[in-house]
């Protein structure tokens, strides 16, 4: 499956939009990492366990959003954005959406 942030996939031609597709996870926080993620913020730098975490939650919300187009039979997904939220203390939200397309 091809899919971009951009409207359009270079090469291709779009016949048919099939509609919009989506993929989200919560992802809560578990507590060595609060423990880390609170020494370091007293030294500061970057939260390793939270980026982990944040890149394993991404790859599943695209994995899903992924799937979602294949169930429409789309070829591709074009116009992809990712946005997050707080769902309550200690969890986050990743959700990405796109358009499915159809290619020539």
């Amino acid at each position: 499956m091809i899919y971009s942030t951009t409207e359009i996939i270079p090469g291709r031609e779009i016949s048919e939009s099939v509609g919009v597709v989506t993929g989200n996870v919560v992802q809560a926080k578990h507590i060595g990492r609060d423990l880390m993620a609170g020494l370091k913020s007293i030294v500061g730098g970057e939260i390793r366990g939270y980026t982990e975490m944040l890149n394993e939650a991404r790859d599943i919300a695209i994995s899903r959003m992924v799937e979602s187009a294949e169930q429409k039979n789309a070829d591709a997904i074009v116009g992809i954005r990712f946005t997050t939220s707080s769902i309550m203390d200690g969890s986050s939200e990743i959700l990405v959406f796109g358009t499915a397309v159809k290619l020539r």
